[in-house]
């Protein structure tokens, strides 16, 4: 695969990362799916070549001696398969149409199989990683799955590594090993850390150092090249059972034997077909006296002449398809070699050993397993109907961020504790505290308190405490819950929720099922977070996610009062985004008497979009309101609202509870509920930023006029929530005025 894919890192992890397969990893080659196999997560997401060229060579040594072992075609990673590495899943060439080849992402996704997590951004594969190990202790007992972590010192270089890490020791993670690719080279640096009286470029630590910080067992192989020396250093990380997690690293050359070594094959590699390129392949061809096909460029006509029927059919550069079926070729030199070699049969033997010491273990899940399943089928769990022990009588003071950590308790008493929470040094005052309430009290520890549901992961830590939720979700029997302000969170975890919404629709896509949710909680959300000040009270965070997935990756909530968390945390769970992600404030609130004042009951907010309250068809219309988040909206409901009625006015006002759960309504649904001839003349009020009203205020005059906490040109400064209101221009006096101008705009359009 020249001029593509990083093949100095795929090359100078190879042969530890063969070890790994052959010789130290329990796994049934025959299901790739199954729970109780060992994970190889390539955190190092660049390495996806020798990855893929890792697992075709061992599927292909299947196909060769033990056939029947092999899975169905979509569970394997096949030599044909190769042909669409980095290809579009539109890509038109003729090999890959024949051969129904998947289409191998640059970096790895689920869509590949044994594949379990999406990695590649930076450090997010550590923390994630680290996730499915946390799922397997919490569903195993006792010899839980291992999770092979291939990784280099450079990618251990962002700070959500070092926070894992911290995790991993601090959780007691003994099922994790990090298998670390030390080869000093990145993309623009040859030393990476310090070595001996030379500085490092980067970091003046070495990868043994920072394994060895945090209380990991370290293995030290100084030479990783040295079969002998790899297959000892991994045999021996196996029988450590001192019930912590443990770092092998091997001393490497990054692209050794490939023609370009350190930095420079970091990226591109030879030219296709180059001199280079051949010279690299030189000892394949002695070892097998074979000759991999030389590419002959040639003329159009000639080509014509050579593809001759597949050309009219093919719609792309018929000299892309001369290409294809050179790569093509070569594969065919390599299938052939495998197949005359009979003493190659000993690794498909290997791979059946894993099979049978995977059987012999007889992984089973704890007595006291989670039970997941339960949240989505048990008849308790209706959004329509709240349990007795969460419904909130109007007049009763309490805040949002309690309702939803309550509705989760519920939940995770529900289902046996499926549901581990952990925030950003903040649990109790995100009220995330209250999910583990019940179970053990403490930290979660996997060796003296596993049935605690409070995690921790590196203290403030909002990057890790992203990413490894998202791995603990991939795994697929726990939800992980992780909270932190939302000015800081929903920037923080953007990264690891893009991995995880790209990793669960690439492993649906590809092998159906549901996305597995992972809820990012955004607390103390909006600018009633007020003498925090504007570093905490920022209101950008629901526009960093809104509408930046694909339609039903994530799910945004944003209840205006404690009464509508039950229905909306409940429709959001069951439509199974890959990221729920409620926003929830800080101080107390009063339970609205909705019927009192005429509103619309509470589970109405499940449709993402409704009628708070609507208009008096029977009399003139005097305007439309939306509104879109909590401290705004009780502003105006409990002191704005009442004046317009004893006026008399006449008004729709409407409340943006979810514009996911909106979008995923029928077209006819959406438009009956909010029709776009409201949109055009209706009055926008958010307590967030402008771009999130845009959607529901479609008017030219309308839009200009959107009432949003940066309506004034500036950051708010700290102060009590009714002081920011004020400032912002979004607190009772301003909100009447700016309303009652609007009252009279509509009525001029209205005539």
């Amino acid at each position: 695969m020249p001029t593509s894919g990083h093949p100095g890192g795929s090359i100078s992890s190879g042969r530890f990362v063969e070890s790994i397969l052959y010789n130290i990893a329990d796994y049934d080659i025959k299901n790739p799916v199954l729970d109780s196999n060992d994970m190889v997560v390539y955190a190092a997401g660049h390495k996806a070549m020798g990855l893929y060229a890792m697992y075709s060579l061992r599927n292909e040594l299947m196909r060769a001696f033990k056939h029947t072992e092999l899975p169905d075609e979509k569970n394997q990673l096949r030599f044909e398969d190769l042909l669409g590495f980095r290809r579009n899943p539109t890509n038109n060439l003729p090999l890959f149409k024949q051969f129904h080849s998947k289409a191998l992402d640059g970096h790895p996704t689920p869509g590949t199989p044994f594949v379990k997590v999406a990695t590649g951004a930076s450090g997010v594969g550590v923390p994630a990683a680290f996730g499915l190990a946390l799922g397997a202790l919490d569903y195993y007992d006792g010899t839980a799955p291992k999770v092979h972590v291939v990784e280099g010192e450079g990618g251990m270089t962002p700070g959500r590594v070092h926070e894992a890490f911290a995790s991993a020791s601090a959780m007691r993670l003994y099922n994790v090993v990090m298998h670390i690719d030390f080869n000093q080279a990145s993309i623009d640096s040859n030393r990476v850390c310090r070595e001996g009286e030379l500085k490092g470029d980067y970091v003046q630590w070495n990868p043994m150092e920072l394994a060895y910080l945090h209380d990991f067992n370290v293995i030290y192989v100084d030479d990783g090249k040295d079969f002998n020396k790899v297959s000892a250093a991994q045999s021996f990380a196996m029988s450590l059972d001192n019930k912590m997690p443990t770092a092998i690293v091997y001393r490497t050359i990054k692209g050794w034997k490939y023609g370009i070594e350190g930095k420079g094959s970091h990226g591109a590699g030879h030219k296709f077909c180059s001199d280079g390129y051949y010279k690299s392949c030189e000892e394949f061809e002695n070892a097998y006296g074979v000759k991999i096909p030389r590419f002959v460029d040639k003329k159009s006509e000639e080509l014509q002449n050579e593809f001759g029927v597949m050309v009219p059919n093919f719609e792309g550069d018929v000299k892309q398809a001369h290409s294809e079926q050179t790569f093509w070729d070569t594969i065919l030199t390599i299938r052939k070699a495998i197949e005359n070699d009979k003493d190659l049969k000993y690794f498909a033997e290997k791979i059946m050993d894993s099979k049978k010491r995977l059987v012999a273990l007889n992984r089973t899940p704890r007595e006291n397993k989670p039970q997941l399943e339960n949240i989505y089928r048990d008849k308790k769990v209706d959004e329509k109907v709240t349990p007795e022990e969460l419904n909130l009588k109007p007049g009763v003071v309490t805040t949002i961020r309690a309702a939803l950590g309550s509705s989760l308790h519920f939940l995770n008493k529900l289902s046996n504790g499926a549901i581990l929470s952990v925030a950003a040094d903040l649990l109790g005052s995100t009220s995330v505290n209250l999910i583990g309430t019940g179970f053990k009290e403490g930290y979660f520890d996997a060796v003296d308190n596993p049935d605690s549901r409070i995690l921790s992961i590196g203290g403030i830590c909002e990057d890790a405490i992203g990413a490894e939720m998202a791995g603990l979700g991939a795994y697929g029997k726990n939800i992980g819950v992780s909270s932190s302000y939302g000015a800081f969170i929903s920037a923080m975890e953007h990264t690891a929720a893009r991995l995880h919404g790209i990793g669960e629709q690439a492993k649906v896509e590809r092998y159906g099922g549901n996305y597995n949710t992972w809820i990012l909680i955004n607390a103390h959300a909006g600018l009633k977070t007020g003498e925090d000040g504007p570093t905490h009270a920022d209101p950008q965070c629901l526009q960093l996610l809104q509408g930046n997935f694909p339609n039903g990756v994530l799910i945004t909530l944003t209840p205006w009062e404690p009464g509508e968390v039950w229905p909306l945390l409940i429709a959001g769970l069951k439509r199974r985004p890959a990221v729920l992600s409620p926003f929830v404030t800080r101080p107390n609130e009063t339970v609205v008497d909705r019927a009192a004042q005429n509103l619309a009951p509470a589970t109405e907010s499940v449709k993402g979009v409704y009628a708070l309250r609507k208009a008096d068809p029977g009399q003139k219309l005097d305007g439309s309101i939306v509104l879109q988040e909590s401290g705004v909206t009780i502003e105006f409901i409990s002191k704005v609202l009442p004046k317009f009625d004893k006026e008399g006015f006449n008004l729709n006002v409407f409340y943006i509870s979810s514009s996911e759960l909106f979008e995923l309504l029928p077209e006819e649904e959406k438009d009956a509920i909010y029709p776009s001839a409201i949109a055009e003349n209706a009055f926008g009020i958010t307590g967030f930023t402008l771009p999130t009203m845009h959607k529901w205020i479609t008017g030219y005059e309308e839009r200009r006029r959107i009432l949003h906490p940066f309506f004034g040109g500036t950051y708010l400064g700290s102060g009590t929530a009714e002081s920011v209101l004020k400032q912002a221009g979004l607190d009772e006096k301003n909100l009447y005025k700016q309303v009652k101008k609007y009252i009279e705009r509509f009525e001029k359009v209205s005539v």
